[in-house]
């Protein structure tokens, strides 16, 4: 008899813009992370902290990846991302080697702030990992306070020589993610510093972001592609890229009709933030960001900010 699990911590697979087919893990509680930025499609941090444990129990997460690896096809990358930074776990070395014992078939992947990578153990535990992704949005310490919004103990160069210490030990692909935020980190001056930071890192690609929805703050808004354009023909950086936009997921099989569907339902009856339909749904944020972005992209759903936080609706136009 087939044993089945209600995952807790594992989300998706989730169509990935830059991972194809992609399973979380999410190892942090909601929010957990060493950085508040401003642009966090997740909402607000509500524990900032340095401190690394043992935050949810990781022999549920291995009962969870043993029963998903059993049961359902495999996909592409397992990522360790979701609702906050998941290096403040103490046991992701663990993690990552029990998925490695599991499987060879299946390659891992760690989205991280880049804000620990000074520990030389956490240098150590992420060595295994096929991806490494750190973000650096900022290489002047006004910006990034302003971008970032970091743990008052955390130091901008001390985070930059941390990357580059970890891309002089780690042999796997690193990817270096630059989210930018016009009229904040787009200037000559922050560019130029960002360009030197990041010839001193030295990643295997370099690739910009922004927004696909509303973040934190509510006058920020999205580059547009003219203008990350721009930056890239600035830098002339060979390996730069911009990360492709929403639409393109929906040619990737784990793309799910059906969740859509939900969501615009959902919304349809009434407004709704992100955690109302993370609750609703009983989907992980970061699985509903992914859906948010395509049918925002798409215009079949439009945001508007309340007292309670940012509230999703259908479309006038586009019911």
């Amino acid at each position: 008899m087939k044993k089945t699990v209600k995952y807790k911590y594992l989300f998706g697979p989730v169509p990935s813009r830059r991972l194809g087919i992609s399973l979380g893990i999410d190892l942090v509680p909601m929010k957990t992370c060493s950085l508040n930025c401003i642009y966090c499609e997740c909402g607000r941090t509500t524990h900032l902290t340095l401190a690394r444990r043992e935050y949810v129990p990781i022999d549920v997460i291995y009962l969870e990846l043993s029963n998903y690896l059993t049961h359902h096809p495999k996909p592409d990358y397992i990522t360790f991302s979701g609702s906050g930074e998941p290096t403040l776990n103490s046991r992701i070395g663990d993690v990552i080697r029990f998925i490695r014992s599991q499987t060879s078939e299946i390659s891992t992947a760690v989205l991280t702030n880049g804000t620990l990578l000074f520990d030389e153990k956490v240098r150590s535990e992420l060595k295994d990992a096929a991806v490494v992704i750190p973000s650096l949005d900022a290489a002047t310490d006004v910006v990034f306070k302003k971008i970032n919004r970091p743990h008052p103990k955390l130091d901008l160069n001390t985070l930059i020589d941390g990357i580059i210490r970890f891309r002089g030990v780690y042999t796997g692909q690193l990817w270096l993610e630059v989210f930018v935020v016009p009229g904040i980190n787009d200037t000559k001056a922050e560019l130029l510093a960002l360009k030197r930071a990041i010839e001193k890192i030295n990643p295997d690609r370099v690739q910009l972001n922004t927004l696909d929805r509303p973040g934190v703050v509510a006058d920020i808004r999205a580059a547009t592609r003219k203008e990350l354009e721009w930056i890239l023909d600035f830098w002339k950086i060979e390996n730069a890229s911009i990360i492709a936009k929403a639409p393109e997921r929906k040619g990737l099989p784990a793309y799910r009709n059906d969740v859509q569907s939900a969501i615009l339902g959902t919304i349809a009856r009434r407004p709704c933030t992100l955690e109302d339909l993370t609750k609703i749904l009983g989907m992980h944020p970061n699985e509903i960001n992914k859906y948010l972005d395509v049918l925002e992209a798409d215009q079949k759903v439009q945001t508007e900010k309340q007292r309670r936080g940012i509230f999703y609706r259908t479309s006038i136009k586009n019911p």
